[in-house]
């Protein structure tokens, strides 16, 4: 589907749990639980153009404001790009020219944090009135990392999260985050965090998360696979939260073209129409029912009500870090300082002149 077409909208009702062990309470008539309206945006960057891909950014934004929605979440690496299949022509002890300027290239398409294209979203957020998590690629002079920003419906730069661990051949092209980005913010519409793709996977990273009362779990991703759902749901249902798992949905056609950019190892089977990413993003309540997706098909906006009254239904039954959590066995620390690798200290105090 063109990014000039209007995306496609999935909902789902939520399906009968025949299999519930407890059946569920009848609230009264005067239950007034709030109920947030999120969209997860399944769409593709406009690969090594970042302008373009902001325009993009604006035109799902704006399609999702139409449908009411107050929160929306894009996938890992919108801004910048996911590059997928891309070896940067590395091997153990070896580069090539072309892998440089493949680095080159990708370095240039990423964003400072904060910066202009960070003001933009920020302007976006407030131009449609919804809260805003955004995954971008950040550079911090020559170093990349996978981040996902946050945006409040004010237009307010809330913050960001930088991936804590990148997976496999990731970890040559972006950095390490550290604890002093994992951020759970505290909005008018629920407290909202981020974790990115397979570190979803760490457990004591979701429960320092949990640990922070998130209620809106966002999980932008990479992972197109089946089996992504079950860690999806296994969350929802850990951490008494809503899931909020948006992914990129790609064709070959997305990408520059060969030799520009290269697919490693299946660039030949691959047609411009060929499915690079198939996308499988998805909204899960803290019941662990599947509200919206996953969507296989397209891209598109998948679009549900969160009834955050089903945060306290849930954890009725289950408090990963209440009443399940027995701290006098078990216990996390964890370390939310900057790691810097270079500091500097001045030996002047501030009543004493510079001597020159």
């Amino acid at each position: 589907m063109s990014s000039q077409q209007d995306m496609s909208l999935v909902t789902a009702n939520p399906p009968i749990n025949i299999d519930q062990i407890f059946p569920e309470i009848e609230m009264s008539a005067g239950d007034s639980s709030p109920t947030v309206r999120a969209t997860v945006v399944q769409a593709s960057t406009v690969f090594y153009d970042t302008p373009a891909t902001l325009d993009k950014a604006e035109r799902l934004l704006a399609e999702a404001a139409d449908l009411g929605s107050q929160l929306v979440v894009f996938p890992e690496a919108f801004i910048g790009g996911y590059p997928r299949g891309s070896s940067f022509e590395l091997a153990i002890g070896a580069r090539t020219a072309k892998g440089r300027d493949d680095f080159r290239k990708y370095h240039a398409s990423a964003i400072d944090v904060p910066g202009p294209e960070v003001e933009r979203l920020a302007e976006m957020a407030k131009k449609y009135k919804v809260f805003l998590v955004m995954g971008v690629i950040e550079k911090e002079g020559y170093t990349l990392y996978c981040t996902v920003v946050f945006f409040d419906s004010q237009g307010v730069f809330l913050g960001k999260h930088r991936k804590l661990m990148p997976t496999a051949l990731e970890r040559c092209i972006w950095g390490f985050g550290d604890g002093s980005t994992i951020p759970v913010f505290d909005t008018p519409i629920g407290k909202i965090g981020a974790a990115i793709c397979w570190e979803n996977r760490m457990p004591s990273l979701r429960t320092a998360m949990y640990a922070k009362g998130i209620e809106i779990y966002c999980a932008p991703t990479a992972d197109a696979r089946e089996t992504w759902q079950a860690s999806m749901t296994h969350i929802a249902l850990e951490g008494g939260c809503f899931v909020l798992s948006a992914n990129q949905f790609c064709r070959r056609k997305d990408y520059p073209p060969p030799p520009e950019y290269l697919f490693s190892g299946s660039e030949e089977s691959l047609t411009p129409d060929s499915i690079v990413c198939a996308g499988g993003s998805s909204i899960i309540s803290p019941l662990g029912i599947v509200l919206a997706g996953p969507n296989y098909e397209e891209e598109g906006l998948i679009s549900a009500d969160l009834d955050l009254g089903d945060i306290a239904r849930a954890k009725f039954d289950f408090d990963v870090v209440g009443h399940y959590s027995r701290p006098e066995v078990f216990s996390l620390n964890i370390r939310e300082h900057p790691r810097k690798a270079v500091s500097f200290k001045s030996n002047v105090t501030k009543d004493e002149p510079v001597k020159k």
